[in-house]
């Protein structure tokens, strides 16, 4: 793996990263691009690209211990969370904007509930986007029951902050083997969602 270090005193910089954290950008922005155009989930263009985002949350859990691990002497929960803000909030403003300026043009038999919705609910949602507060399906506004009406991707920000600050006041005091037994059970869990997803989908439907 690749290294560029700025300074000696800084860390190594992985360029293998970069370049695989920009693929799996646009493998989600293809999938989400060809989302709306078929109906049929097998058919789909790159079918498998939210997968990327599982990639993008292992690689977050990666980033997250190596850039803060060894700074906790010298910064508090408070300090990290504001650096946490600044990075990740500005996108979290710019999609619920955009969502919100395009939101009518996004009129279709797809999302038969877009031409009733009021500008008021519009704004409304507009607020509790920018502030991540989910929303339940029973009140979404597009028809497709998602957290986020107005920038549908912006659940896997939800659950960066809720994994970053699990992260800032618990799990960085885990020591190794705590930690393994954590791991060992998220894959268990991994494990049996993919097994038992493909049942429920065909019992639901």
């Amino acid at each position: 793996m690749s290294t560029n270090t700025n300074s000696v005193s800084s860390k190594p910089h992985y360029k293998s990263l970069d370049g695989l954290r920009g693929v799996a950008a646009v493998v989600v922005l293809l999938f989400h691009i060809f989302e709306a155009y078929t109906l049929d989930p097998y058919e789909k263009f790159v079918n498998h690209g939210y997968l990327a985002v599982d990639f993008f949350f292992v690689l977050s859990g990666f980033v997250i211990g190596y850039a803060y691990d060894d700074r906790w002497k010298t910064m508090s929960f408070g300090n990290f969370f504001k650096r946490r803000l600044v990075r990740l909030h500005p996108m979290v403003i710019i999609g619920m904007v955009l969502g919100a300026v395009l939101f009518y043009f996004g009129a279709s038999p797809e999302f038969s509930l877009i031409a009733g919705v009021p500008v008021w609910k519009l704004l409304l949602y507009l607020v509790l986007g920018i502030f991540l507060i989910p929303t339940p399906p029973s009140v979404d506004i597009r028809g497709w029951q998602e957290m986020y009406t107005l920038d549908a991707p912006c659940w896997s920000l939800f659950y960066e902050y809720i994994a970053n600050i699990l992260y800032g006041l618990f799990i960085r005091k885990f020591s190794t083997k705590l930690l393994s037994v954590l791991v060992f059970l998220a894959a268990c869990a991994t494990i049996h969602l993919t097994l038992t997803a493909g049942i429920r989908s065909s019992t639901s439907g």
